[in-house]
């Protein structure tokens, strides 16, 4: 997959969250705006050089990782942005896979870091 694939993979998930989130399915709405992130993320990765193809990439702890690593480490974005990407995906766990309900403010503030980490994304690295 290409750059262009993925952040049209992360676009389509961030236009699904705010429908989600606009009918009401707050659980829905925070795993598609993390998903929305998680492959803007691979974007941002493969745009840096580097190779998205192997084991690294094959979980999503390894994916955050990287990116911390060779995006936020290398200098391309602030430290806020892999912290952010390590907070949204905690709120999709437990939006997920613990039952515990996740309030209509936190799931607006995951959709609203999630429109903007990709935005960033799509500025900083389109070609």
């Amino acid at each position: 997959m290409t750059f262009d694939n993925y952040m049209q993979k992360a676009e389509r998930a961030l236009s699904s969250a705010n429908l989600l989130l606009t009918s009401g399915d707050v659980e829905g709405a925070c795993n598609r705006a993390y998903y929305a992130m998680y492959d803007a993320a691979h974007a941002a990765l493969l745009a840096s050089g580097i190779d998205v193809s192997g084991s690294i990439t094959k979980t999503h702890r390894g994916l955050i990782g990287a990116f911390g690593l060779h995006i936020v480490q290398g200098g391309y974005l602030p430290r806020e942005f892999g912290r952010l990407l390590n907070e949204v995906e905690q709120v999709r766990l437990l939006a997920d896979y613990t039952g515990e309900e996740v309030s209509i403010d936190r799931a607006v503030w995951v959709v609203e870091q999630a429109t903007g980490f990709v935005g960033t994304i799509r500025q900083t690295f389109a070609q």
